[in-house]
């Protein structure tokens, strides 16, 4: 089974790498956590992003904040597929993030999930895994149905008072 990277900018984003390594692991997915930054550590970014695919990787989840170049440098190194997460801050509510996540430029794509989605992140990195794997995909399918059951138990309870 090939693994999921998550690789976050600094360790302010482990709440959220934390969300998205919880999720794998309902899936039954291994993963490995990184801190490289876009900015800091740029040659051990571009290492992990170069090697990523011979090292069992199938997706790669980057996590950053402000300025957020770390999935788009992730993906300039890598033909993976590469999840953004934008990372709220202190300034621009994670707007900045958001913005330098999803804008890259042609030919160079980075997926991207909402500010602080870690969740959602691991879910499409199973979702791209699950393409080739059917015990995955059976695994994302049984927790749609449940998420399902639940909103419905939700909704006969309101309308039984």
């Amino acid at each position: 089974m090939k693994k999921v990277g998550i690789v976050m900018g600094s360790d302010s984003d482990m709440p959220i790498a934390e969300k998205a390594g919880k999720q794998l692991e309902k899936y039954g997915i291994p993963y490995e956590m990184h801190i490289y930054s876009a900015h800091r550590t740029p040659a051990q970014a571009k290492e992990f992003s170069e090697n990523a695919a011979s090292e069992g990787f199938g997706v790669i989840i980057g996590i950053a904040g402000k300025a957020a170049h770390l999935a788009g440098a992730i993906a300039a190194n890598t033909i993976l597929p590469v999840i953004g997460i934008p990372c709220k801050s202190s300034e621009l509510d994670g707007m900045d993030a958001l913005l330098s996540t999803v804008q890259m430029p042609s030919g160079m794509p980075v997926a991207t999930v909402a500010i602080n989605g870690g969740k959602n992140a691991a879910i499409l990195a199973a979702q791209i895994l699950a393409i080739n794997d059917e015990e995955i995909a059976e695994k994302i399918k049984d927790e749609r149905i449940a998420n399902a059951e639940s909103i419905l138990k939700k909704d006969a309870q309101l309308n039984n008072k």
